[in-house]
């Protein structure tokens, strides 16, 4: 059976910060859910199943909370399924959704989450949990920590400087004064990042993304129903993933086909991606490029194992503004990214509404302009899970 094309045609999200005092999980989620179907001139009823975004729910104290919110976001009675890979939560859940309208399973399919990740008073003691017992337990690593070692490995093969990661900072703070939804955001420098607090090398406290909390939601429907409801949808032209052994110590080393510090696994996913798509050269084709980055030092390795420059370069291009909104290669999150909003359960569910929206001409403040493709991307676990998904406007037959 050949793939429906697959088509966004409504987005909700949440402000996010580090508390909401006023809502719960669920009414969190189901905020999402309604600004979801209200964009798309949906009602519940239209929705055929559920696909629900949740990364641990140790960091909010509410176990199994997928089961808690399925009726307040209109589940009873309706296929429903919870998607789990760790910070690549939001970008395999979009997925799934997509795979549920390809398949011709469903018209219309709900992809909807939240997150409260400030409810645990230390998420990092929660991480630490992930590693193996006998080798990397004591080590007492986390996602900081285990990043940092990333991010020294990189520094060391290409140069890169603190003060160069730090630029990224400055960046994602600038464009994510445009975002309305934005948790962090406000001019600072370099010398900001730079003097505030160390918390493992090379990270400083502005290095690190916050702890996000709030909803987001997508509605995800077949061509015919793209055509009624939503005069620009942003169809899904490509989607894929690509999993890692969960330890460190096995992506490292003589015997590895891998290296952690150039976040590779991003490489066979986008090339899947591309494919798809009918992506042959994405620096000329891609125009918005919503990536994860929880750290500042995320997205060099990153954005050269997409293909928008060679190894190594990606330094040398933030110095001439080419990651910048108008600078020329690729825009660069235009929302501020994840180091801005962190909501971890739906972090990658966001990236893909931004990059969605870009082509939907809906990013308001943020538009860049003349957006027909767009590429949001994911990461999960110890950067063991990656996933990769292209929005045009227009489907691949």
């Amino acid at each position: 059976m050949a793939k429906q094309p697959v088509a966004v045609v409504g987005t909700g999200q949440t402000r996010f910060r580090s508390h909401h005092a006023d809502k719960n999980y669920v009414e969190l989620a189901q905020d999402a859910a309604k600004l979801a179907l209200d964009d798309a001139g949906m009602v519940p009823d239209e929705i055929d199943a559920i696909v629900f975004s949740m990364s641990p729910t140790h960091f909010m104290g509410v176990n199994d909370v997928e089961r808690w919110s399925i009726e307040h976001v209109w589940g009873v009675n309706k296929p429903f399924m919870r998607v789990h890979t760790g910070g690549a939560t939001g970008g395999s859940a979009i997925q799934a959704g997509y795979f549920h309208v390809a398949s011709g399973m469903y018209d219309t399919v709900l992809v909807v989450g939240a997150d409260r990740v400030a409810e645990t008073p230390d998420s990092q003691h929660v991480l630490n949990l992930i590693w193996d017992r006998f080798y990397e337990h004591d080590f007492a690593l986390n996602t900081v920590t285990m990043t940092a070692l990333a991010a020294q490995r990189y520094m060391h093969k290409y140069g890169t400087t603190e003060e160069q990661f730090a630029k990224v900072v400055v960046r994602g703070r600038k464009n994510a004064l445009k975002n309305e939804t934005a948790h962090l955001k406000g001019s600072i420098t370099v010398d900001d990042v730079m003097n505030s607090p160390r918390v493992s090398y090379p990270f400083k406290r502005f290095d690190i993304c916050p702890r996000s909390s709030g909803g987001a939601a997508v509605v995800l429907t077949n061509k015919d129903v793209a055509k009624e409801k939503c005069s620009r949808p942003a169809f899904m032209t490509g989607v894929s993933s690509i999993t890692h052994s969960v330890f460190m110590g096995d992506r490292q080393g003589y015997w590895a086909d891998t290296d952690f510090a150039d976040q590779d696994g991003y490489d066979r996913a986008a090339q899947e991606c591309y494919r798809q798509a009918g992506i042959i050269d994405p620096v000329r084709e891609v125009d918005v490029l919503e990536l994860y980055d929880p750290f500042s030092t995320f997205q060099f390795p990153a954005l050269e194992s997409l293909g928008f420059c060679g190894r190594g370069e990606a330094t040398a291009i933030n110095e001439d503004n080419g990651w910048e909104i108008d600078g020329g290669i690729v825009a660069v999150n235009p929302s501020g990214g994840t180091l801005c909003t962190n909501p971890i359960g739906v972090t990658g569910l966001v990236r893909a509404i931004d990059a969605a929206k870009q082509i939907m001409g809906r990013a308001g403040d943020m538009q860049v302009k003349n957006a027909k493709k767009a590429i949001a991307t994911a990461i999960g676990g110890s950067t063991q899970f990656f996933t990769v998904s292209a929005f045009s406007d227009d489907y691949v037959s």
